[in-house]
């Protein structure tokens, strides 16, 4: 792994993205099969009020996603996921003062919503889709790349890897150079290790332990574990009941230098970033 010296300010479009902060990301779904809020918020009116709660909660970036991700969840095609999320990035760039994120693999998604006001790119598939390293690379907007192996129809077709986390680490390698050799600079990208694509339980938590590896690149570290299944199946806990879990691992995460967290509920992620942060700067 190479080292690139982080800025500690990261231009998303609009706006900054201050990475000597912790920030919380909240989720928002405009699909209806997501895993754990699928139909809750495809309708305008509905997406929009949740977005507002999130970021009075303390969101600094809202991540709008139209195609489900959830193990073997559908590819929809370019145009339906585009008139899934683009009236809701119009809408919150116009009206709220957030970052905003969009979980996309599609060329014509990122390209449009650039337009449209989102300051930010993550994509599941680390701009491995025909032409998303081009479309990123013109957007001029940073990048989240995430480790994947396969598709999420058939990623936990047992997935298999000598050294979990150096594996991911050389993955991550190579999707970075690849963003080079495009014209996007590390600096404008961020890195996600990928928890719960292509990853068995034990693959995750081994993954989380050494989590730490993955600052070599010099890159900020984004973790996405809200009321994943590796919540469920360590803690025999359904959907509905992985908040704790999810609140423990977000307090690991930040004790491992991650920068972004990921998450559905914001409030009380929130409050474990600022307990943390009151802890560290005591005397």
């Amino acid at each position: 792994m190479t080292s690139v010296q982080s800025s500690t300010r990261l231009p998303c479009g609009n706006r900054v993205l201050d990475l000597a902060q912790t920030h919380v990301m909240g989720i928002l779904n405009v699909t209806p099969d997501s895993f754990s809020d699928g139909g809750q918020y495809s309708q305008l009116d509905a997406a929009m009020r949740h977005a507002e709660a999130m970021v009075a909660a303390g969101a600094t970036l809202i991540d709008v996603g139209g195609e489900s991700t959830r193990p073997g969840a559908r590819v929809v095609s370019p145009l339906e996921e585009l008139e899934r999320v683009a009236p809701i990035v119009e809408r919150i760039s116009r009206e709220l003062d957030v970052i905003i994120s969009v979980d996309t693999s599609t060329p014509a998604v990122m390209r449009e919503t650039a337009r449209l006001g989102a300051g930010l790119i993550n994509d599941v598939r680390s701009l491995r889709r025909d032409g998303a390293l081009d479309a990123a690379a013109a957007t001029g907007l940073p990048v989240c790349l995430m480790h994947m192996l396969g598709e999420p129809g058939d990623m936990q077709d047992n997935p298999q890897y000598q050294d979990v986390t150096r594996e991911v680490g050389e993955f991550l390698a190579e999707r970075l150079h690849q963003c080079s050799l495009a014209g996007i600079p590390a600096e404008r990208v961020i890195l996600d290790p990928g928890f719960g694509f292509a990853k068995t339980l034990q693959h995750n938590l081994s993954l989380f332990k050494h989590m730490e590896a993955l600052h070599a690149f010099g890159r900020p570290l984004l973790v996405g574990v809200s009321r994943k299944s590796m919540i469920g199946q360590a803690l025999n806990r359904p959907v509905g009941e992985r908040l704790y879990g999810g609140l423990a691992l977000a307090a690991l995460a930040l004790q491992k230098g991650a920068r972004i967290l990921r998450v559905h509920d914001v409030a009380e992620t929130v409050d474990v970033v600022r307990m943390i942060a009151a802890v560290e700067s005591a005397e």
